[in-house]
């Protein structure tokens, strides 16, 4: 805390020196990463706060965070006794940063931002409200680097090709449809800031974020003309020499900037939502600027045949591994001491068996009774809750692996439950079995919850990459609006849940996969194929609860989960998948 506490008493001297009556961190990259590398972990080095979302405003007399409901009951810890305040997002009558400053500084207040790691479109919208309020918004330095001393250089891990038989598309093929929508959009070519739409686009993958299977780097493409900006160590000389020899231009990563001030008279294409203002700034002086969603993201949501028979293969072994991991559970629990941690670690040493196995794709969210209710829950050795032989254990995890990512959540009762805890459980399994059968509304997810006057915090469901990042856009589906349309190819979680605050959590997570479903004179309909094939503890459903085409999916689900399964499992795992999906009557 203390450490805290004089980091900020620090910043504070620094903003008196610049003349600056608030400084807004936004707690992301030059990438608007949401999973950063230690260099940018610019939130937790100034709070504490460890969470993977949050922005923070310091003034002379208040720091304050803001967060999600994801991070509630994390963040009031985390900040506890630091003099941080937390503010809520998502929640009715939350004041974001914005408002907030705009009702707490006088005119003539200077707020200062970071350039480099701010969105173009914030710093618009920010600038336009600050200025509007007779304030002003000043662009400086990362006042940050001046008091971490020990900070982390840019990571130099070594960057892969991810190859023609899993992409089942090659670099050449992606350049041409991007540059058909650059025409499209009148512009000549798009700079890439967003880690996974490089990755993508240049059939590339490196380690350079924990989870997260992408290199720190820029691209820019179009018209022909491909450059990356990657530091050349990187990238070993074989590859160097593949990707020149197919026209690609390499440059250093901390060059992109002097090559923008070079750039003239062009019609460059960016998303204001990934691209940085420090790199917009640079090009609009003389250049034209089109503003739209990311080409190579609305390009990747939809997989291609190669891509979802990947995922495919990618659930089928973490089904394999996830049904090691439950029956050694069922077989030890009780026997000797386990601890939330425990079941972490050795959900990845069942995944790591795999074959193609490529690490997690997200730390280990494993909460047992009150834990569970923490959405995104990371515990340590030091913090984790010891299992009992009853009540409920949430566990969400997944894996990336050659052929695709995974993300999954099960809850499961670890003994004796009570009524409510099963009821519950059902109440949210009826979500995730409408939306399975409806179409992009997140009301079908939430609706036997709202008839029980219940809900839950966070969306309902997100994109997934091709072994690339958890969380992928531009789609989602949550309550908030969201102009991006769910297509044939997208692949998204499917996640309702209800979390009873120092009591119990509970969600039960499948990905899907959308696909056409029929076509009429009325138009084109498409549906949902679940893509994960683990066990739902029907031991904890209330069979009252659900409907008689209810019980039939469950049973269909599991039918389908023993069909892919049984043969890659030995005899006695075999007789436990079994056990585990009787017929719910």
């Amino acid at each position: 805390m203390n450490r805290i506490k004089e980091r900020i008493a620090n910043l504070r001297s620094l903003l008196e020196h610049e003349k600056l009556d608030a400084y807004y961190i936004s707690g992301t990259d030059p990438h608007m990463s949401e999973y950063l590398p230690d260099r940018w972990k610019t939130r937790e080095f100034i709070t504490g706060f460890t969470g993977s979302y949050g922005e923070v405003v310091v003034t002379a007399s208040e720091v304050l965070l803001w967060t999600d409901t994801r991070y509630f009951i994390q963040a009031e810890t985390q900040l506890k006794g630091t003099g941080i305040s937390m503010k809520k997002l998502r929640v009715p009558g939350a004041v974001p940063f914005d408002e907030w400053l705009l009702k707490n500084l006088k005119p003539g207040s200077r707020v200062g931002v970071n350039p480099d790691c701010l969105p173009w479109l914030t710093y618009i919208n920010l600038m336009q409200k600050l200025e509007g309020a007779g304030m002003e918004i000043i662009l400086c330095d990362d006042l940050l680097n001046i008091l971490w001393k020990d900070r982390s250089p840019v990571p130099g891990e070594r960057i892969f090709e991810l190859e023609l038989q899993y992409t089942g598309m090659s670099r050449r093929n992606k350049f041409a449809k991007i540059t058909k929508e650059l025409a499209d959009a009148d512009a000549d070519c798009q700079i890439l800031c967003a880690l996974d739409d490089l990755a993508w686009t240049f059939n590339l993958r490196g380690n350079d974020i924990c989870y997260t299977p992408v290199f720190i780097g820029f691209g820019i493409t179009g018209n022909d003309r491909n450059i990356l900006f990657a530091n050349s160590e990187k990238i070993p000389p074989e590859l160097r020499d593949k990707l020149k020899k197919e026209g690609i231009e390499l440059y250093p990563y901390d060059y992109l900037k002097s090559f923008l001030k070079h750039l003239t008279g062009k019609k460059i294409y960016i998303d204001p939502t990934t691209t940085n203002t420090a790199v917009v700034h640079i090009l609009r002086q003389h250049n034209e600027i089109r503003e739209g969603p990311s080409i190579p993201a609305g390009l990747k949501a939809i997989k291609n045949e190669t891509e979802a028979q990947g995922f495919r293969t990618a659930m089928r072994k973490d089904g394999v591994a996830l049904m090691k991991f439950l029956f050694w559970l069922k077989n030890t629990i009780g026997k000797i001491p386990l601890s939330e941690y425990d079941v972490g670690r050795k959900l990845a040493v069942f995944r790591s068996e795999e074959e193609g196995f490529r690490g997690e794709s997200f730390p280990p969210i494993v909460g047992y009774e009150g834990h569970g209710a923490i959405v995104h829950l990371s515990v340590g050795k030091e913090d984790a809750n010891l299992l009992k032989p009853e009540g409920l254990l949430l566990f969400d995890s997944g894996g990336h692996y050659w052929e695709g990512t995974t993300d999954i959540t099960r809850t499961v009762a670890l003994g004796p439950v009570s009524k409510k805890q099963k009821r519950d459980f059902t109440l949210a399994l009826k979500g995730v079995i409408a939306l399975t059968k409806g179409y992009q509304l997140d009301i079908l997810a939430r609706k036997a919850l709202w008839e029980n006057g219940l809900d839950y915090g966070h969306g309902t469901g997100h994109g997934v990459g091709h072994y690339l990042m958890v969380h992928e856009g531009p789609f989602s589906i949550r309550k908030e609006y969201n102009p991006h349309p769910v297509k044939p190819g997208m692949v998204l979680s499917n996640e309702p849940g209800i979390y009873r605050e120092g009591e119990y959590g509970i969600r039960t997570e499948n990905m899907m996969i959308c696909v056409p479903n029929q076509e009429t004179a009325f138009g084109k309909f498409f549906g949902f194929e679940t893509l994960s094939v683990c066990p739902i503890d029907v031991t904890l459903t209330d069979p009252e609860v659900l409907t008689p085409q209810e019980k039939q999916w469950i049973n269909s689900y599991h039918i389908k989960v023993r069909d892919i399964l049984h043969p890659f499992l030995d005899g006695e795992l075999n007789d436990f998948l079994t056990e585990i999906t009787p017929e719910v009557l």
